[in-house]
């Protein structure tokens, strides 16, 4: 299976070549210029540096969110469009579960937080579970049955969503469990967490502590092969909550301030 896949969900803007779980290209930046300007040359270079037939591509995965509202917004329209010409699905990934992918098969607490700005982070808690890959174990001799290649599947804790970060760190404190931050909120807000975390913590250095196409690829190679896929006129990004235009339409509308 070869797929395509995106990520322009926060400040880093990423793509991706990934082929019968082989990366075979990935083009990531995370400096000044907008996606609008990055992304689709970072793809055409990527497509002629692997020398990409794109009838050959199978399926384009795209963070679909939380995230930037510009950011998202053009990765959807990217992954749209490029599904839409090669009549192939969407695979929508959620951005803080292919964060949470950079550390696959660790035991701790992975938890992914993005500046959200209005004093939120948009976050979400994972952990892996340890399985066996039955095929491999019941090839071996009988006389050996707890071997086996091991696995790791991604359990999600808490799903994505935008809260204060002091909510946040209150529930991981009750959770009792060692965590690991990562993303563009730690910067924003790692005054907080040093102060208000009760449990052991760290951050991600700096090779795992942003998006990276690849994890989109590969977390959506599972989701395709568990059927989770959209057409290219289904996908829409998942922005959790109203934009900033929205929100000042409402207020105007209804003369006092929303929550959201």
């Amino acid at each position: 299976m070869k797929m395509i896949a995106l990520d322009s969900s926060g400040l880093v803007a990423s793509a991706a070549i990934v082929q019968d779980g082989e990366l075979v290209g990935e083009y990531t930046i995370n400096h000044k210029k907008t996606h609008s300007q990055t992304l689709l040359p970072m793809l055409e270079e990527l497509k002629n540096m692997t020398e990409l037939e794109l009838d050959t591509v199978d399926a384009i995965a795209v963070a679909g969110g939380p995230g930037s509202f510009t950011g998202l917004r053009i990765g959807s329209a990217t992954a749209k469009g490029l599904a839409w010409t090669m009549d192939v699905p969407v695979i929508s990934v959620p951005t803080t579960d292919a964060m949470a992918y950079h550390f696959y098969g660790s035991d701790k607490l992975i938890c992914p937080i993005m500046d959200a700005r209005r004093s939120q982070v948009y976050c979400g808690i994972y952990t892996f579970e340890r399985t066996q890959d039955e095929q491999v174990r019941d090839a071996q001799s009988a006389k050996d049955q707890t071997g086996g290649r091991v696995c790791y599947q991604l359990r999600v804790i808490q799903e994505a969503s935008a809260v204060a970060v002091e909510e946040l760190i209150e529930r991981l404190n009750k959770m009792k469990q060692e965590v690991v931050f990562l993303g563009d909120g730690v910067p924003v807000y790692q005054n907080k967490i040093t102060e208000g975390i009760t449990v052991p913590f760290s951050f991600a250095p700096p090779h795992c502590n942003r998006q990276r196409a690849a994890n989109v690829a590969v977390l959506g190679a599972v989701y395709f092969a568990e059927g989770k896929v959209q057409k290219a006129a289904e996908h829409a990004p998942e922005y959790l909550r109203l934009s900033q235009a929205e929100r000042e339409r409402m207020e105007a509308e209804q003369g006092v301030k929303t929550s959201c």
